[in-house]
């Protein structure tokens, strides 16, 4: 019986596992004027939509950095589904100096990237009040 029991709770916890969402895209904001990630910062995720020589900007994700100064849930990976495009992933950093108490020269900084293929993508900021810089991460 109890052979039963730890099967069906393997099974189960196999298919908790199975059905665990996967993201392609996430980020990390680094304050580097403070020596410490920077938690609390909304950050806004768009696509560029192109229709011939038309082109628009399209609101596809939201999220707010973790106390890490992280977001990991952007661009969940579907079967079937090809996350490949252009993107900007806006930083809404004014909120942020404002309540560290401090002035800043960008209220807010967009960085624009290309996905392509399926692999994970990590694009960070460094960030002062003053001044920003962005990579590539993995």
């Amino acid at each position: 019986m109890a052979a039963i029991f730890a099967g069906s709770l393997l099974w189960w916890v196999g298919s908790i596992q199975a059905a665990e969402v996967q993201y392609q895209l996430s980020t990390h904001i680094l304050d580097i004027s403070q020596g410490r990630p920077a938690s609390n910062v909304d950050i806004e995720l768009y696509r560029l939509d192109r229709e011939g020589k038309q082109e628009t900007w399209r609101a596809v994700g939201q999220g707010t950095t973790d106390k890490d100064g992280r977001v990991k849930t952007f661009l969940e990976q579907q079967a079937g589904k090809d996350n490949a495009g252009i993107y900007k992933l806006k930083f809404l950093t004014q909120p942020y100096f404002k309540q560290q108490q401090q002035n800043s020269f960008y209220p807010f900084i967009e960085v624009v990237f290309q996905v392509d293929g399926s692999s994970h993508y990590h694009v960070p900021i460094t960030l002062s009040n003053f001044g920003y810089s962005t990579y590539r991460g993995s």
